[in-house]
């Protein structure tokens, strides 16, 4: 209920202050019918790597944003969202507060506070952090979404190309952070996943309750993490480079470290988990109705005295089409977990491939319809500890309808 009332407090604030200036208030509703196979989702403590392992009709997202304007220079964004399933249900996703001073010159500043994504994904550019192209995201994005999150501040220089009439534009990023310590626990009990659901504020995220992390005698950890839990009062780091040239291409790269003392836990038994990864991102725009989006990950991640160590990485390449009212869209990821820890009864390798179809339509201004094909294959050797087969291969179908406002 706390949560509930701080959520309630923070908009009532957002609308009222400064409202001699621009409010603008968007959202997005997606619902659907589903279909998809088992294993249990780990949002119902199973094993499975989709967001869905039943059929049914579900409000896939709910999403609400907010920018308020408090001075030429200054805005306030606000994400919210609501999901039917999951340990919370109504939350804030982002909250930052903007500041782009009206300089001249051609090498410009900006910077920002709050809580919020860094700007790697090239996927996920919609509204709420959202894909455009497809409900199912990356694998490398699911991750983000359910166990990334900055609680700091980010600086950024960049220079628009326009601006010094060259058609190259560039910006470099650097930020200070805390709350991020829990990094890498899902990832490495569970590995990858691909959904399109974004961890809530203060949201605690379930997974399967394997003996060999929840025994009192092995790592004993509970089946559950509240990923954006600050444990060591360190702070952590990253640094990130954008390049475009014209509207034709991009290129993002990232690296990013917690910089978390792995052997930092609470009273609930949640470790701080030291992991750093690297992230680069491309898009080409073939022609003005064709692009192509991909992205690369490799990193790592230490728990304990080498409690828990693995190294991760993960790839997909994406094609999108725009023809009129519709766009098409096809996605492959292949994602990989390799351990070398202290506890070979702990088993954490894992890795699998995904196929993602999507197909959207344009009905009106405001509705869109939409279908979409995923094809999982994933491997868990983990699975094993429950008694199910290491090897699973979910399909999932979507049919959904969307309102934008």
């Amino acid at each position: 209920m706390i949560h509930y009332l701080r959520f309630s407090a923070l908009f009532a604030t957002l609308l009222w202050t400064h409202h001699g200036f621009a409010l603008d208030v968007s959202g997005k509703v997606q619902a659907g019918i589903y279909s998809a196979e088992s294993p249990n989702t780990w949002l119902d403590k199973g094993t499975g790597v989709t967001r869905f392992d039943t059929s049914g009709i579900h409000v896939q997202q709910a999403i609400i944003q907010i920018n308020q304007s408090v001075t030429p220079s200054t805005d306030i964004q606000a994400d919210a969202s609501y999901y039917p399933d999951g340990d919370q249900h109504l939350g804030f996703t982002q909250f930052q507060i903007r500041y782009k001073p009206l300089i001249s010159g051609n090498v410009k500043w900006r910077a920002r506070a709050g809580f919020f994504y860094p700007a790697m994904s090239l996927e996920n550019v919609d509204k709420g952090w959202l894909s455009p192209y497809t409900y199912t995201q990356s694998a490398i994005n699911s991750w983000l979404g359910e166990e990334l999150r900055v609680a700091g501040a980010e600086f950024t220089l960049y220079r628009p190309g326009r601006a010094a009439r060259s058609p190259w534009s560039w910006e470099l990023h650097a930020a200070a952070y805390k709350g991020n310590d829990p990094l890498g626990t899902v990832l490495t009990w569970r590995g990858f996943a691909l959904h399109d659901r974004q961890s809530l504020h203060h949201e605690r995220l379930e997974f399967a309750a394997y003996p060999s992390v929840t025994d009192s005698n092995g790592i004993w950890h509970p089946s559950w993490v509240e990923p954006f839990s600050e444990l060591d009062a360190k702070w952590g780091i990253y640094i990130g480079a954008h390049l475009d040239y014209q509207r034709q291409a991009k290129l993002r790269y990232y690296y990013y470290d917690n910089l978390a003392n792995p052997n930092a836990v609470n009273h609930q038994r949640l470790y701080a988990w030291r992991t750093r990864f690297h992230s680069l991102a491309f898009q080409h725009n073939i022609s003005s109705s064709t692009r192509i989006i991909a992205q690369w990950m490799l990193g790592d991640t230490l728990m304990g005295e080498r409690f828990v160590y693995t190294d991760f990485q993960a790839f997909y390449a994406m094609i999108s089409h725009k023809a009129g009212q519709h766009r098409f869209s096809a996605r492959g990821d292949v994602f990989d977990v390799r351990e070398d820890d202290i506890f070979p009864n702990d088993q954490n390798n894992s890795h699998g491939s995904a196929l993602t179809a999507n197909w959207r339509y344009n009905l009106s201004e405001h509705w869109q319809l939409g279908a979409e094909y995923s094809l999982v294959s994933s491997r868990a050797d983990n699975r094993v500890q429950l008694n199910e087969a290491i090897r699973a291969t979910q399909q999932q179908m979507l049919l959904v309808l969307e309102y934008n406002w």
